[in-house]
């Protein structure tokens, strides 16, 4: 069995890597660290896991961790992972965190979009970007993976086969993209209480957001050329999910299915991806509560441009079923062991 602890996990993203943990039939959840709620039951905390985990939540100690888990995932906030992980990977761990820390291939790029620098520069060339769709080789070799971001896992699988096959002008990439509210995570904030989010929805961060970076990165590596593009997230009233409208021109005419079709053959043989017939969109009920990505598109014949519809679980396959996926990887199991449930829809 594969020892697992989770850092960090009382938090939204946190508690679902343990809901999926709790149910892998690989592995034994050994360790949940929580600062806030260490010395109280996981179940106190979270009333759901009653009769299904018994295990107290402990404050962090890396010898313990070290002693005790074969792979942790750190559900820290930006900025504290860089602290720890470094710890954590001395001990021989392999490391999967969910936290922007370790997603950059630059150093630079890091200090630019967080506002100081990388305290671990020499970790970043260790770390893999845990897209798997993309980087599936390289995470079975690697101990430490930066974890995609909710957008960014939405809107670069919903871009990358076009850019990749050069079909669309890269410099006209608009991503207009809506997040549920617990993208924004669990702790006490007024912008995200019940009656400021709901029966409304904005836009924020726009032209600033910390997930445009790892776009522009990865798209950037796809096309062989720097890329620059607009990215616009919003809050929408819904509890989890997000929905990227993707736009950008085609270089010249194609029809929906020549497009569907290149689709397809990017993404043969990811079990997570679902490319939509054409006349048909993907909704975040489709997919909410599942680690599925659903892909569909329509071409605007009248100003020649391709308009990608691309949905995921911000928790799920933004957060911890990518996490949980990593790790099937980097221990050599099935990559969709104890993440092939269907959605909710409901």
């Amino acid at each position: 069995m594969i020892r697992a602890g989770v850092l960090g996990g009382t938090g939204y993203a946190g508690i679902e890597v343990v809901r999926l943990l709790l149910n892998h039939p690989e592995v034994e959840l050994c360790r949940i660290v929580s600062q806030s709620y260490a010395g109280k039951k996981i179940a106190e905390v979270y009333p759901n896991l009653m009769g299904v985990c018994d295990l107290t939540c402990s404050a962090l100690d890396v010898d313990d961790i070290a002693k005790s888990c074969d792979v942790v995932f750190t559900a820290l906030p930006h900025g504290a992972s860089k602290e720890v992980i470094p710890l954590l990977y001395e001990k021989g761990l392999k490391v999967i965190d969910l936290s922007g820390d370790f997603r950059y291939n630059d150093p630079e790029v890091y200090a630019a979009w967080y506002g100081e620098p990388h305290s671990s520069p020499e970790l970043l060339k260790e770390s893999v970007y845990g897209l798997c769709e993309l980087h599936r080789e390289e995470i079975k070799g690697a101990r430490l993976i930066g974890n995609p971001g909710c957008y960014t896992t939405c809107s670069i699988t919903a871009l990358a086969p076009l850019v990749k096959a050069g079909v669309v002008d890269n410099r006209s990439l608009i991503i207009d993209a809506k997040s549920g509210v617990t993208g924004a995570g669990r702790g006490l904030n007024l912008p995200n209480l019940f009656c400021e989010c709901t029966e409304t929805m904005k836009a924020y961060k726009i032209a600033t957001h910390r997930h445009t970076s790892e776009i522009e990165q990865e798209l950037s590596l796809l096309a062989g050329e720097d890329i620059i593009l607009s990215f616009t997230p919003h809050l929408a009233p819904m509890k989890r999910g997000i929905l990227a409208t993707c736009y950008a021109n085609l270089k010249k005419s194609y029809t929906e299915e020549e497009l569907l079709s290149l689709y397809r053959e990017f993404y043969e043989g990811d079990p997570f991806i679902r490319i939509y017939e054409a006349g048909t969109l993907p909704e975040v009920k489709h997919i909410a509560g599942s680690n599925y990505i659903g892909i569909g598109l329509v071409v605007d014949q009248r100003l020649n441009r391709v308009v990608v519809v691309s949905c995921i679980d911000n928790l799920v396959k933004g957060a911890a079923g990518q996490a949980v996926q990593n790790m099937n990887l980097l221990f050599g199991l099935p990559e969709g062991m104890a993440l092939e449930a269907a959605g909710m829809y409901l």
